[in-house]
């Protein structure tokens, strides 16, 4: 066949299978290892239980799963390449629900750590693969109703994530965490082996060049790094040899692998995806979104645990309404895109973020339920400005032959972006709160007037009780205390709120830089 009749082929390609029902089925795989990522959190305390080992050791089940997931995040399009795009696809998923079984049926915690890792390499090819297969099903015209469908796997499951959980755990075992994976995988695997074709461009290269230093470099960087900001905050961060010696070896492997990138020929991933302006700026926002996102997602069920008694069913249900705020906004917001420049909506998208940040900053100690839902309701509606267009305007100019190392580096931003601000976010509220803890106990002297009067009539009201015992006024100072730490913590969620909102309206005059394109627009440059 001539270059030309070639190129005529892949322009006119098309799919065999229905493109919706494509969507949905690769989009229920990605959906399922997002839901790992969150599911399991709220499982720990009971499988430390179960297994005879603390908390923290329990922990290493989370973490190596983030590890492996994001040391393959960035290589998947050159596997995809290397095997054939359905064929990875496939082995992902049906490996990914043998690791959930075998993780469903670990009898210690040494081969439930293993089956992680397994999971984890393996999901991790799940969220590019099924973003590139979107990209190639769907013509530029109609991507954003696609990527509306793939909001319902990135934004809603993560949420969904604590509540189901906190469900299963709490009724059944947190065994079923795992194993739930297992009909929703063979399910999505004969989907996907009867509806997904891959596209020419997509063929098996006869000679495949692996790019072994690459990929190490890749595997140190990132292992690193995601081992750096999981176990950070439980080591005390830069004071932690630990941690010290990791952050060293993510710094010396990304900075490594980005120059070995940059210079090689045939590089595992294509770092020539960031010369499009749009894609980098797609990246940029991403990363930010995800951020703000994974970091609001973990601060309320932190703040309804830890300082409210919630139980994780309970604090899932804060979360639960804000997602179904989501799916019922994100077809909205499409149906106006074709009418609407994109970056626009964008923009409108991190000033209602930005919005919904500050009415969030408005906590209180006691602070009730249907506040709490609210205020996630509001940062939910934000959100569902924002996903749907960054992605389509991300892939607005990237050329086809690109789109692969472009999915695998836009996932990558996202979930390294997540990880990020979950770290700072959880390190930002035990730094806050000590130091409001020491402003507010610079108050609390005996010759602070309004500390006296509160000690009195807590005094007053102990002398009320048949079970006050002692000294009242120690019981009294007490009390003081436990409220004094309760007032910090919320002053401390306050201001990480506040810096969410600073940090949505800041990246505001970013979204201009975008290509002016509605989403109706023709398709981009190939």
């Amino acid at each position: 066949m001539s270059t030309a009749a070639s190129a005529t082929a892949h322009a006119n390609w098309k799919p065999a299978g229905n493109p919706w029902l494509i969507a949905v089925a690769v989009t229920l795989a990605a959906f399922m290892e997002v839901l790992d990522t969150t599911i399991v959190n709220v499982a720990l305390p009971h499988i430390a239980g179960t297994m005879s080992v603390s908390y923290d050791q329990a922990t290493w089940a989370l973490t190596a799963y983030l590890v492996a997931n994001g040391i393959v995040l960035p290589m998947s399009a050159f596997l995809a390449r290397t095997i054939g795009r359905k064929r990875y696809f496939l082995i992902c998923i049906i490996a990914f629900t043998a690791c959930s079984f075998a993780c469903g049926i670990s009898t210690n915690l040494y081969e439930l750590i293993l089956f992680r890792v397994l999971q984890g390499f393996f999901g991790g090819g799940l969220q590019p693969v099924q973003q590139s297969i979107i990209l190639d099903t769907f013509p530029a015209s109609q991507r954003g109703r696609a990527f509306a469908v793939t909001a319902v796997a990135i934004v809603v499951a993560p949420v969904f994530g604590p509540t189901l959980g906190g469900w299963i755990t709490d009724n059944l075992s947190w065994r079923w965490v795992f194993l739930i994976n297992v009909p929703v995988g063979v399910l999505t695997a004969f989907a996907v082996m009867r509806l997904v074709e891959d596209p020419p461009w997509e063929k098996i290269p006869k000679k495949i060049n692996f790019d072994y230093i690459g990929i190490g470099l890749i595997a140190l960087g990132l292992g690193s790094l995601q081992v750096m900001l999981d176990r950070g905050e439980d080591a005390d961060w830069f004071s932690s040899t630990f941690i010290r010696i990791f952050a060293t070896l993510a710094l010396i492997g990304l900075s490594t692998a980005v120059a070995w990138l940059l210079y090689t020929k045939k590089p595992v991933v294509d770092l020539r995806t960031l010369k499009d302006k749009n894609f980098t700026l797609g990246c940029l926002t991403i990363a930010a979104f995800a951020s703000i996102l994974y970091a609001s997602a973990i601060l309320i069920p932190q703040l309804t645990q830890l300082h409210l008694g919630y139980t994780a069913l309970l604090s899932g249900l804060v979360l639960s309404p804000g997602a179904l705020a989501i799916i019922i906004l994100i077809p909205i917001i499409n149906h106006f895109m074709p009418y609407v420049q994109m970056r626009y909506i964008l923009s409108v998208g991190f000033f209602l973020l930005g919005c919904a940040m500050l009415y969030s900053h408005g906590l209180v100690p006691d602070i009730d339920f249907n506040t709490l839902v609210m205020m996630r309701i509001t940062q939910s509606v934000a959100i569902g400005f924002l996903f749907v267009p960054a992605s389509t305007l991300t892939y607005l100019t990237l050329p086809k032959y690109l789109q692969g190392d472009g999915a695998a580096l836009f996932t990558m931003f996202r979930n390294i972006a997540g990880s990020i601000g979950i770290s700072l976010s959880t390190a930002a509220i035990t730094a806050r709160t000590q130091v409001h803890q020491a402003i507010l106990a610079a108050h609390t002297g005996p010759l602070e007037a309004n500390y006296a009067v509160s000690i009195a009539h807590i005094t007053s009201a102990l002398k009320g009780s048949m079970s006050a015992i002692g000294d009242l006024t120690q019981t009294a100072a007490g009390v003081m205390y436990q409220n004094l730490l309760q007032q910090a913590s919320i002053l401390a969620y306050m201001d990480v709120f506040a810096a969410c909102a600073i940090l949505s309206w800041c990246f505001i005059p970013f979204t201009f830089f975008f290509s002016p394109a509605k989403g109706k627009s023709g398709e981009g440059a190939h």
